[in-house]
């Protein structure tokens, strides 16, 4: 005869979590410490802008963002926005940023381009290629960026022709000490336009140019930060395995196509991060732009700071423009890095 069944009893559920919180737990006592930090920090802050301003009232000195809505009084050599004498201050220092903003981006893309090229020069198999990217590595990363600076634009201004005897490359480009001169697209008539230089007897006319200042930062920051993208980009293409590389091989790809479709996509998540710090260096170093006139934030933040007196808001506008400009520039690489990121199954 079959046994009987024996109904099965069910599991008892177990007992539902319970927090009980604790000044006593781990979790407690580090939001404490956290707390405190931040208040520490706040009371700090306030006891430095408080102990400033009353020192700057005993002596006399004017204080307050106020000036920013008054006539600076000062020209600016160049920028894109429309400014004169008359401006306010905010204006100028709009004027500073956008110029900023101006060398930093062309050069962050330039800097890229020629490092990237640089780092994978690194591994060709030639000889005479593989030493001369060794060798512009190690000389522009060793020279001091101010120095480079300085040397490229005493280049431009002493040893170009004047703008009567201009250079020029099919009567469309003219390079002379006034700059470079090309032709531009303009709106005339209900249409654009190709304006083209044209050299004159003083100086040439027409066609958008680039001040020998601008040239100079610009060449000098690409020249010098590409040096170390080149290397971040060796060493993330060294990072990846050989096997890679036979991999390309075996399936029929040459050289550089393995390179450019295996490789460097592997590479790239151990670059990025690398390369934000160049980038953020790159925006910084821009401020570096005041030593050879080019009218960047800090240049216009010095006059007018000489202009206005307002040492200290002069300086908090330059700290707070960078910051933002450093936090924007690494929200958008980590974005980057997450979209570039291998994704696992």
């Amino acid at each position: 005869m079959p046994e009987p069944s024996v109904p099965l009893i069910p599991p008892r559920p177990a007992p539902a979590a319970t927090r009980h919180f604790s000044w006593r737990g781990r979790k407690a006592r580090s939001v404490a410490y956290q707390v405190l930090a931040v208040l520490a920090i706040a009371l700090l802050g306030w006891l430095l802008v408080s102990n400033t301003l009353a020192n700057m009232r005993l002596r006399g000195i004017q204080s307050g963002f106020d000036f920013l809505w008054q006539p600076a009084g000062f020209d600016i050599g160049e920028g894109w926005l429309s400014y004169d004498s008359a401006s306010p201050y905010w204006k100028a220092f709009l004027v500073g940023i956008v110029n900023t903003l101006r060398v930093a981006l062309i050069g962050c893309v330039l800097a890229t381009v020629l490092g990237t090229l640089l780092g994978v020069a690194r591994f060709s198999r030639n000889a005479l290629l593989r030493g001369l990217s060794y060798g512009y590595v190690e000389l522009f990363r060793n020279i001091p960026l101010l120095l480079q600076l300085l040397m490229w634009y005493l280049l431009f201004i002493e040893y170009l022709p004047p703008s009567s005897e201009a250079l020029s490359i099919g009567k469309a480009i003219f390079l002379s000490k006034n700059g470079l001169s090309f032709p531009s697209l303009a709106w005339e008539h209900g249409q654009l336009q190709f304006q083209l230089p044209v050299a004159g007897e003083m100086q040439v006319e027409g066609g958008s140019a680039l001040s020998p200042e601008f040239m100079a930062v610009l060449l000098g920051l690409v020249l010098y930060t590409s040096a170390f993208i080149a290397e971040v980009v060796r060493a993330g293409i060294a990072s990846v395995p050989k096997g890679q590389h036979e991999a390309g091989a075996s399936i029929g790809l040459s050289r550089a196509r393995s390179m450019r479709l295996i490789v460097l996509p592997q590479a790239l998540r151990l670059i990025i991060p690398p390369l934000t710090n160049q980038y953020l260096n790159l925006t910084k170093n821009s401020s570096l732009a005041v030593a050879v006139g080019y009218p960047e934030l800090v240049s216009i933040a010095n006059t007018s700071l000489n202009q206005s007196g307002r040492a200290v808001e002069c300086i908090a506008i330059i700290m707070l423009v960078y910051l933002l400009l450093s936090l924007f520039t690494s929200a958008l690489m980590n974005w980057f890095n997450r979209r570039a990121a291998i994704k696992e199954r």
